[in-house]
């Protein structure tokens, strides 16, 4: 299937040519300073397979070997990219048109998650980190 993403100016846009390899909620502190969230979904790509558009891309380094992309006029986040993960790009689930056919597999960085927040019961695994296999 392919998707489209899109900024909240729309002055950034992705075509996305393949299906993702992976959707997880990330709990990690980074990732709520990130987007203000109490947690984000993101989609793990093949960088390959997404092709940006508009002159708006923005990238920040906000740790060692992480860079996470944004809007630079809405300052939307669209992308994480770490070296643990090479050849894949991260897109917010917020960024791509159609984030509800986009299923989450998995809760991450579980040890972290905000006290408050009640996951319910929605049987994903709980990793500890990125991934706990």
């Amino acid at each position: 299937m392919d998707y489209e993403g899109k900024c909240l100016c729309g002055a950034v846009i992705a075509e996305i040519i393949d299906d993702p390899k992976w959707v997880t909620h990330c709990h990690c502190p980074s990732c709520r300073k990130s987007t203000g969230a109490a947690f984000s979904t993101y989609a793990g790509f093949d960088a390959a397979a997404v092709k940006f558009s508009g002159d708006a891309l923005k990238k920040h380094k906000s740790s060692p070997g992480v860079s996470r992309t944004f809007c630079n006029i809405c300052g939307s986040s669209i992308a994480f990219e770490g070296e643990a993960w090479p050849g894949e790009i991260h897109l917010h689930a917020g960024f791509i048109k159609q984030a509800d056919q986009l299923e989450p597999q998995a809760h991450s960085y579980i040890s972290t998650k905000l006290a408050w927040l009640h996951l319910g019961e929605d049987d994903l695994p709980r990793n500890k980190k990125f991934s706990d296999k």
